[in-house]
């Protein structure tokens, strides 16, 4: 048998055509230090800032520091905490920044800061997915704060009204009800089109699982997401919380609906930056805190916004809380977070002993958006009402020098005091935009100056079933058409009149 050549070179030839060879080019550095969820690692020349890390299999890291001869990154948490990082183990690029699943699928989940979930409920249904951090939407993108987000708390609603894309503060002192304002916002929602967020920071999980039952008992967690950064987690899972709960929200903002996102609360957020930024030997400044805290959480709120028509009107509405020390609002967190907000409601630890819940301190709370964002039926009874109370406040402090007073200051020492007791309101039981205009309105026009203080809380209960039961048409025309006219008014002086001869007797 004979081999000629050229058999043997065709062969050969289509072996190689059949033989494709595939190179794969990777960037790669090795830890060369590492320590409280904080990695330095040598090697990655090429990185970005905010770039996913590869560290092993199964756990990703965030680039933080780009320095001369190394990089540091902070380590998520991996579901697998048998997973650890060693010195001298090998670091990949992504290539990409850090994303967060988003979508319809995680409302009713609570999830950890990386977006994972953690209730047991099984993995979350979705391909959507968003970047941690993004620039917030820009001027030309944006149209004014007009459309009311009714919280249901006749103290807030009335003279701290909060618009649909503002931001508003709640700062006070610890165990001052500043949870307890935004839960009740939170159920408030229901039924609106409102998809809420609520991202707990370094809280205790039992205050986060009795949160979420709450929320569940209510009827609220079919349209909330809970992202839990409990106190046990690293400094770094803290840190991004906040940016994950945001990464959320946005989803429904850029799809034309409507978000409420709560940061519980930002003076943890701060501290846990603190933390992060001392181990990466930042230099530190005021208070030991690093010289972009300020840019911290400016970037995050203003992401929240009221987006233009053009880009589908949704809008993302966030309520920062900021715990203040021994009532000191004017410290380095509570003034920097009052400076980038559109105002702020002052809980008073005074206030809250006193039995005057929500404690808003009237004088120190504001909402830089105002009146454009409130209901014409609320501004029609509330207009005087921040004002009185103010007064009142003064008088108050006034009066215990023991100075004899004339009828007109005994009249605005009356009205205060029952206006004050009005605005008293229990915990999870929110209130209609009618029902709140109601008893205001009784308030003014002075249907309760000549009743005792301590009737004036059954007065309003007995109220309420009142006008449900008697006169549930002027109820009906007040949540509809949002605003008092003259006929709603003569009917409204009517009924109070007739309920109050049947309360008296």
């Amino acid at each position: 048998m004979d081999i000629r050549p050229e058999e043997i070179t065709s062969e050969i030839k289509k072996a190689f055509e059949k033989y494709r060879s595939y190179i794969r080019e990777e960037s790669t550095g090795r830890v060369v230090q590492v320590g409280d969820a904080i990695a330095r690692i040598y090697g990655l020349n090429d990185v970005m800032m905010g770039e996913a890390l590869i560290f092993g299999k199964d756990l990703y890291g965030m680039v933080l520091n780009l320095e001369e001869d190394s990089v540091g990154a902070v380590i998520f948490g991996s579901e697998n905490p048998d997973i650890t990082i060693q010195e001298g183990d090998v670091v990949r690029r992504t290539g990409v920044l850090i994303t967060i699943p988003v979508g319809e699928a995680l409302a009713g989940r609570i999830v950890a800061s990386g977006g994972f979930p953690i209730d047991g409920k099984g993995p979350i249904a979705t391909d959507k997915r968003r970047p941690l951090e993004v620039v917030g939407p820009g001027v030309v993108d944006r149209q004014p704060v007009k459309e009311s987000l009714e919280t249901g708390i006749k103290a807030v609603d009335s003279m701290v009204p909060i618009g649909r894309g503002q931001r508003e503060l709640i700062i006070g002192d610890r165990q001052t009800g500043k949870t307890a304002i935004v839960i009740d916002t939170i159920i408030n929602q229901k039924g609106k089109g409102v998809n809420c967020v609520y991202v707990a920071i370094g809280q205790k999980t039992a205050s986060v699982v009795a949160v979420a039952e709450t929320l569940a008992k209510y009827g609220a967690m079919e349209y909330t997401t809970i992202v839990s950064s409990p106190a046990r987690t690293s400094a770094s899972a803290q840190y991004i919380a906040p940016y994950t709960g945001c990464a959320i929200a946005e989803e429904f903002m850029f799809s034309g609906k409507h978000a409420l996102i709560i940061y519980d609360d930002l003076s943890k957020h701060a501290q846990a930056y603190r933390q992060i930024s001392l181990l990466l030997k930042r230099p530190p400044g005021r208070e030991a805190y690093p010289g972009d805290i300020f840019y911290l959480h400016s970037r995050l709120l203003e992401r929240a916004g009221k987006l233009s028509k053009e880009k589908g009107g949704g809008s993302l509405t966030a309520l920062p809380i900021v715990e203040t020390q021994a009532g000191d609002y004017s410290s380095y967190i509570p003034t920097n977070v009052i400076s980038i907000t559109d105002g702020q409601i002052y809980l008073e630890s005074d206030l809250f002993y006193a039995g005057v819940r929500p404690a808003i301190n009237v004088g120190l709370s504001v909402s830089r958006v105002g009146s454009s964002a409130q209901e014409k039926a609320m501004k029609q009874v509330a207009s005087q009402l921040r004002l009185d109370l103010a007064q009142y406040r003064e008088l108050v402090s006034f009066t215990q020098f023991g100075s004899e007073l004339d009828k007109t200051t005994q009249a605005q020492l009356t009205r205060g005091e029952k206006m004050v007791e009005i605005l008293k309101q229990d915990q999870y039981k929110t209130l209609s935009l009618a029902k709140q205009v109601m008893i205001i309105y009784a308030g003014n026009k002075g249907y309760l100056d000549d009743l005792p203080k301590g009737q004036i809380l059954k007065f309003e209960q007995e109220f309420y079933k009142y006008m449900e039961q008697k006169h549930s048409d002027i109820e009906y025309e007040i949540n509809n058409k949002k605003a008092l006219s003259e006929d709603i008014m003569r009917k409204l002086d009517s009924a109070i009149s007739d309920f109050k001869k049947e309360f008296l007797l």
